[in-house]
């Protein structure tokens, strides 16, 4: 098991160290370990933590979902069952957003070219 200053896991995670403070003040990331000094130490297994929680906010879940799902993590694999469904409500709202995302892309695209046609520009995408 690694353990790797706040500085090194705020960059192999993506957060801020103030992101990592605050996950861990509210209790989205639980156990971090600390020196006899009292500064924190993290593992391989809480980056593997940061790495789900970063695709989670990647894709919008708001925090009291996550917290939720840690939670029910830390509950037990009796909880399985309720962290896949949390899961796939989330899937189904990522969709959703795709599914918006591309018309509304599609739709820029199309006035690009509108723009293109008008004043004989080049294609740039």
């Amino acid at each position: 098991m690694s353990g790797y200053p706040p500085s090194e896991a705020a960059r192999r995670s993506g957060f801020s160290l103030d992101t990592l403070r605050y996950y861990e003040k509210i209790g989205l990331l639980s156990g971090v370990g600390r020196t006899s000094g009292g500064r924190r130490v993290f593992t391989d297994d809480d980056l593997g933590w940061l790495e789900l929680f970063r695709c989670l906010r990647d894709t919008g879940m708001p925090i009291a979902q996550m917290c939720r799902y840690a939670e029910l993590a830390r509950e037990g694999e009796h909880t399985a069952r309720q962290r896949q469904e949390l899961l796939e409500r989330h899937a189904e709202r990522v969709e959703d957003q795709m599914a918006l995302l591309r018309r509304q892309y599609d739709h820029l695209r199309a006035k690009i070219r509108y723009y293109e046609g008008v004043t004989g520009a080049v294609p740039t995408g």
